[in-house]
């Protein structure tokens, strides 16, 4: 199976349909940490990762907001709470705490949120290993012969810049493009996105090689 239909097999709940404590069968709310009933650690649900940090699903996200919930529901995990707890629940919290981990690291980028927000529509892109459209591979040629022709970490940093400013336009185009409900433009922009991020990374480390032989 690959990675859009695990996603998609694996959002199978809705996420206010309650399941069952399972220590003491009381009804529990799929994302919840806790039963509310005997205060218990449950196992990670099958719920996407919007509704395991408790945050609307959709690419416009407060960063700042994602990064709090998340880091206040990682403390209510910490190893220490679970000192005295049999093994079962350590094993539990542990499990939880890597899911929310998870979560997080999906979601925390523009380009992972893209990537998870299509792969929960069925539109993955981790399949594609060559670029297709004519338009975005001459438009990655060009960037790519840019930076080969910096030949100094200034002339690198310039190209960083640019590739920087490019990829925050894209991601302009893309919460437009999910906030219209455009599949087909979400997608495109969010191989753009990837590949330029490529190029901002290999770019980042070649700058630092160039500053490190100055």
């Amino acid at each position: 199976m690959n990675d859009t239909a695990d996603i998609s097999a694996a959002v199978t709940r809705a996420p206010g349909a309650p399941v069952a404590c399972w220590s003491c069968a009381g009804p529990v709310a799929p994302e919840a940490l806790f039963c509310a009933t005997c205060r218990v650690v449950q196992p990670p649900r099958a719920i996407d990762h919007f509704a395991r940090l408790g945050v609307p699903r959709g690419f416009a996200v407060d960063t700042r907001a994602l990064e709090a919930r998340y880091f206040a529901l990682q403390r209510q995990l910490h190893p220490d709470r679970f000192a005295t707890r049999g093994p079962r629940e350590k094993a539990i919290s542990q499990s939880q705490a890597v899911s929310l981990n998870d979560a997080y690291e999906a979601l925390k980028a523009p380009l992972g949120r893209a990537a998870y927000l299509l792969a929960l529509a069925g539109q993955g892109i981790d399949d594609e290993r060559t670029i297709r459209d004519p338009d975005l591979l001459v438009e990655q040629m060009e960037r790519r012969e840019t930076l080969d022709e910096a030949r100094d970490a200034a002339g690198v940093e310039t190209c960083i810049g640019a590739a920087v400013a490019d990829a925050m336009s894209i991601e302009a185009e893309l919460a437009a493009a999910f906030g219209a409900d455009d599949l087909v433009a979400a997608r495109r922009a969010t191989l753009r996105l990837r590949y330029l991020q490529k190029l901002i990374d290999e770019a980042r480390a070649r700058h630092a090689r160039l500053l490190g032989e100055g």
